[in-house]
C-alpha cells in the first residue's frame, strides 16, 4: 500500500506543528482526518484551531472533520471518536500526537504542570487507543502511531527534567505493551520519533535553542506517511527515528528539510 486514499485519521493534537503537517500529507493522498485538539479559537500566541486545520486538509485533497478535544476528558474522547466514526464510518489510523512538555527541575516543576504532562502524554495515548481500538481492530491495515522516543533509563535524561521524560517515556511505554497486546491481533504499534529538533512551537520551551537549528514538520509528515502505508501485519513494537524510516524509503537527500541550511542541526532530547 502507498497511499492513504479513503482511510480514516484520528490525530491528536492536529492544529499545529507535527500534528498538522502529518494531517496535510494524508489529505494529499485523500485520506479523511479528524482534527482532535483543544484549541477552538484563535489564539493570540500559538497558530491555527481546529478549524483552519480542517479547512487546510480540505483545501489539500482530504475531508477534514473539527473536534474539540481536550485528551484528558474520557467523556470528550468517546465523543470525538463517535462523530468521527459516524461521518466517516470507521477509523483505521490514531496518531498520538498530542503532547505536553516542562523542561524544568523537579524544584521548578509546579504540581499542575506535572500533572497536566501526565494527563496529556501517557494517560491521553491510553485513553486514545483504548477508544478507538475497537474500531482498529474492525479496519483494513490499522495502525497506532504515536510520537515519542526510544524507551530510556539512562539518568541523563531523568535528571533535567523528572517530570517531563517520565511523561514521555510513559508514551512509549504505553507503546510497548499497546503493541505487546494487539500487534499479534493484526494492529501495527508503533512509535515516531525526530533525530533532530522539529521547528514548532514548542521549541519555545526550550531555551537557547533556535527554529534555525532544526527541521521543518514536514520530516515527521513524510516518515509517518511511510509508516502508515505499511502493511500492518507482524510490524509492531517498533521506535522509529523519522530519517532512519525516510533513509528506508529511498530518500538519501535531507538538506531541503532543514530550516536553515547553513546552521548546524541539533539533536532532540531522548536520543544518544
Amino acid at each position: 500500500m502507498t497511499t492513504l486514499a479513503g482511510k480514516t485519521l484520528f490525530i491528536t493534537g492536529a492544529s499545529r506543528g507535527i500534528g498538522l503537517a502529518i494531517a496535510l500529507r494524508a489529505a494529499r493522498d485523500g485520506a479523511n482526518v479528524a482534527i482532535a485538539a483543544k484549541s477552538a479559537v484563535p489564539n493570540p500566541k500559538l497558530s491555527g484551531t481546529i478549524h483552519t486545520a480542517a479547512d487546510a486538509v480540505t483545501a489539500a485533497g482530504g475531508q477534514g472533520l473539527a473536534l474539540k478535544c481536550d485528551i484528558r476528558e474520557e467523556d470528550q474522547v468517546r465523543a470525538a471518536v463517535a462523530a468521527t466514526v459516524d461521518v466517516f464510518g470507521g477509523i483505521a489510523i490514531l496518531v498520538n500526537n498530542a503532547s505536553a512538555i516542562w523542561l524544568r527541575g523537579t524544584l521548578d516543576t509546579p504540581m499542575k504542570r506535572f500533572d497536566l504532562m501526565q494527563q496529556v502524554n501517557a494517560r491521553g495515548s491510553f485513553l486514545c487507543a483504548q477508544t478507538c481500538l475497537p474500531h482498529l481492530l474492525q479496519a483494513p491495515n490499522p495502525h497506532i502511531l504515536t510520537l515519542a522516543p526510544p524507551p530510556s533509563l539512562d539518568s541523563k535524561w531523568w535528571a533535567p527534567h523528572t517530570g517531563y521524560t517520565l511523561a514521555k517515556m510513559g508514551m512509549s511505554f504505553v507503546t510497548l505493551g499497546l503493541a505487546a497486546e494487539f500487534g499479534p491481533q493484526g494492529v501495527a504499534v508503533n512509535a515516531l520519533w525526530p533525530r533532530t529538533l522539529i521547528a514548532t512551537e514548542a521549541l519555545n520551551m526550550i531555551p537557547g535553542v533556535s527554529a534555525a537549528n532544526g527541521r521543518r514538520p514536514e520530516i515527521m509528515a513524510d516518515a509517518a506517511h511511510a509508516v502508515l502505508t505499511r502493511e500492518a501485519q507482524a510490524f509492531f513494537g517498533q521506535f522509529l527515528i523519522d530519517d532512519e524510516v525516510l533513509s528506508e524509503a529511498g530518500v538519501s537527500d535531507f538538506s531541503g528539510y532543514a530550516v536553515d541550511p547553513a546552521q548546524p542541526l541539533y539533536p532532540d532530547l531522548f536520543l544518544d
